[in-house]
């Protein structure tokens, strides 16, 4: 697939501001730029983490509320329940805020809402296990913000919330104690991006200075907050990347018995990173939920026992060998039905359904669909006597703005810019997809319809030195907004030794003027034939480090490259 390049441009007097004051080359001044770091204040708060940096919980709104009902609690003996969300970031938060609290208060307990009987957030079952087990505070966490009539609820029935969450709020804010939300309106937490687990660090933050306990009381679960960072695709800024900067410490040096039973089963390379916690931690737990019920993954993150934490492990890992192989089976189904379908190719959406697919991996499979047809997609399957689903957008589409113009035909949808969920009638399938089809072909953007890769700025080869490379080293944890930057070089020819490995990869060896470099494309064998005869290229690549045999020595990651004639200069 033709994939649209898109190089970024700097602010020419920050660059030699910044080149001036930190003495480093003009290609990183420039990326440093693009991020919003144009001093050196921000440059070295940005390369020299600090828990220092992490602003007072105090600035967020209700936060003196949230505590002085939880010291009530305390003194009175009130049971509390912890409930959170079934994902990555509410089993986090709830372990880090179950074990915090039970540290100081008995009795306490957690809840976490099962994904197919009770769905997202706050559920009546949950209000109603809390009222007949006598817990008269409930603190939740990565969900609330939209439970205003729940809440309302538990509230008649003698129930206090504290609602610690970070999704956007409705005009109608639920009257619960206090909301601990940086993104409501009237709240002046300098900081708006932290996740659930964040949010429930902030409150741990709070009590911990109130009761002044040691800072160790809240900063042994720092390695839990990475990890929902990590998950939640939340932005690596700021506090975010503190956060994350620390947590990873923590997991590669000092990880909780549960963390590191899951990091040993799956048999992890060390140092762990932000994106490898995406890829090794997140889908195990995820997959709890998933496949059957998320409180395992709780129980794991509390776990103190080694061998129990082992078994949790376990079957945490069976449940993601599970989803893996539902996902990857509904995927070869659902690309032979587009397959068989005339129509599929002038198509500017992707909806399907089959009522025998699992619930669980939908959202999946419509990002795996993405992967080969660049455009929204809806994946359904029967739940009960409906269809439920999800739906993914491409990169810079509205997707939530297109199923909300389509709402008509659904019984409920919710969700944000670029993924949803739904439920639907059965019946309304094929006029749900005509009507999306027809939205979204009005309004989305032809190069919407291309994947985009984005461009920090042009280097040459050298430029590409270990001193570089560790500057780069130094920019992580990398995530959104602080992606690993990647380069362009151009007029590049093959040095006589590049290859196709294994029928897939590209393993090549690439010169410009008398500098050699070489590289690994993965999945880019179908390239190969623009490198023969020596004919020049233009590459896009992120710098790396191979290891062999002992040795370790940079290497290119490529991602796209073109004849150098027709490569593009967007």
């Amino acid at each position: 697939m033709q994939k649209r390049w898109n190089i970024l441009s700097a602010n020419p007097a920050e660059v030699a501001s910044l080149q001036d004051s930190l003495k480093i080359n003009t290609t990183l001044c420039t990326i440093l730029a693009q991020r919003g770091i144009n001093d050196y204040d921000k440059a070295k708060e940005y390369f020299r983490p600090s828990l220092e940096h992490l602003h007072s919980p105090w600035l967020m709104k209700d936060m003196d509320k949230a505590v002085e009902r939880i010291l009530h609690a305390f003194n009175n003996q009130e049971q509390i329940l912890v409930y959170g969300d079934y994902d990555v970031d509410g089993t986090t938060s709830v372990a880090s805020m179950f074990q915090f609290l039970k540290s100081l208060h008995d009795p306490i307990d957690f809840y976490i809402p099962h994904r197919y009987k009770e769905g997202y957030g706050i559920s009546k079952i949950g209000i109603d296990f809390a009222k007949e087990n006598g817990f008269s505070l409930i603190i939740s966490l990565d969900c609330g913000i939209k439970s205003a009539d729940l809440i309302a609820y538990a509230k008649s029935l003698g129930i206090d919330f504290i609602v610690c969450d970070h999704h956007l709020p409705d005009e109608i804010i639920p009257a619960a104690v206090a909301i601990l939300n940086p993104k409501q309106k009237d709240c002046n937490y300098p900081y708006k991006e932290l996740c659930g687990c964040g949010v429930g660090f902030k409150l741990m933050t709070a009590l911990t200075e109130h009761l002044k306990l040691n800072t160790e009381a809240y900063l042994q679960y720092i390695d839990l907050v990475a990890i929902a960072i990590a998950a939640d695709i939340v932005p690596v800024t700021g506090e975010n990347r503190t956060l994350a900067f620390f947590g990873i410490q923590k997991v590669n040096t000092k990880p909780s018995i549960g963390i590191e039973a899951l990091l040993n089963l799956s048999k992890a390379k060390f140092p762990m990173s932000l994106t490898s916690l995406v890829f090794v931690i997140a889908p195990r737990i995820n997959a709890a939920g998933r496949m059957d019920d998320a409180k395992k993954a709780v129980q794991l993150f509390i776990e103190k026992d080694p061998t129990a934490a082992i078994t949790l492990a376990n079957i945490l890992h069976s449940d993601n060998t599970d989803r893996r192989e539902a996902d990857s089976s509904i995927t070869i189904e659902a690309m032979e039905m587009l397959a068989a379908d005339p129509n599929n190719i002038n198509r500017k959406t992707t909806v399907l359904y089959n009522e025998n697919w699992h619930k669980g991996v939908v959202g999946i499979v419509a990002s795996r669909l993405i992967e080969t047809f660049y455009r929204p997609t809806i994946i359904l399957t029967k739940s009960g006597d409906y269809a439920a689903g999800s739906a993914r957008s491409v990169a810079g589409f509205n997707l939530y703005e297109a199923i909300h113009a389509c709402r008509k035909y659904l019984l409920g949808y919710g969700g944000h810019f670029a993924a949803a969920g739904m439920t639907i009638s059965i019946d309304q399938i094929e006029a749900f997809s005509i009507a999306f089809e027809e939205e979204v072909a009005k309004t989305i953007q032809p190069d919407q319809l291309i994947p985009e890769i984005v461009i920090n700025t042009e280097i040459s080869f050298k430029d590409i030195h270990t001193s570089l490379y560790n500057i780069i080293k130094q920019m992580e944890p990398f995530g959104p907004d602080n992606m690993r930057p990647v380069f362009i070089a151009r007029k590049v020819k093959d040095a006589g030794f590049s290859k196709v490995v294994k029928d897939l990869h590209l393993r090549v060896v690439l010169k410009q003027e008398d500098i050699i470099l070489s590289g690994i494309g993965f999945n880019m064998a179908d390239k190969f034939s623009l490198l023969e005869n020596s004919k020049p290229v233009d590459i896009v690549f992120a710098i790396d480090e191979n290891e062999w045999q002992g040795n370790t020595s940079l290497q290119l990651k490529i991602i796209d490259l073109l004849p150098a004639s027709s490569a593009q200069n967007d």
